[in-house]
């Protein structure tokens, strides 16, 4: 059974940071990407980050491009976010996810940890 859960959420002052942790267990993770998603109040669920298990290949939404920094750590199954200036906007429940790198696809999701960012 995967189990995917997250920590590191909290409020934070704009311009601060904070670094997010996913801790994975019930999959062999190499053949499997790992990415970071984000529902701000009232909006949809969108894309922040992914990592490619395997290789460590990683891509960024735009908007978080130059601020995040997604890695993972294979001796503790456990993928992490770095968010450096943040935003006001950076604002939401944040989700980690088990899936496809390539495809988009994530099939197993954590139960989410709230980032809230005071101007």
């Amino acid at each position: 059974q995967v189990q995917l859960v997250e920590s590191g959420g909290g409020l934070v002052q704009a311009g601060g940071s904070l670094r997010l942790s996913c801790a994975a267990s019930g999959r062999t993770l190499s053949s499997y990407g790992m990415g970071w998603f984000r529902q701000p109040p009232g909006k949809e669920r969108e894309f922040v980050a992914a990592v490619k298990w395997s290789g460590g290949n990683t891509h960024y939404a735009d908007s978080v491009k130059g601020r995040f920094t997604i890695s993972r750590d294979s001796a503790k199954n456990t993928v992490y976010l770095l968010m450096n200036s943040l935003k006001p906007e950076d604002t939401a429940v944040y989700y980690c996810a088990l899936g496809s790198y390539y495809s988009g696809k994530y099939d197993y999701w954590g139960q989410g940890t709230q980032v809230t960012v005071s101007s």
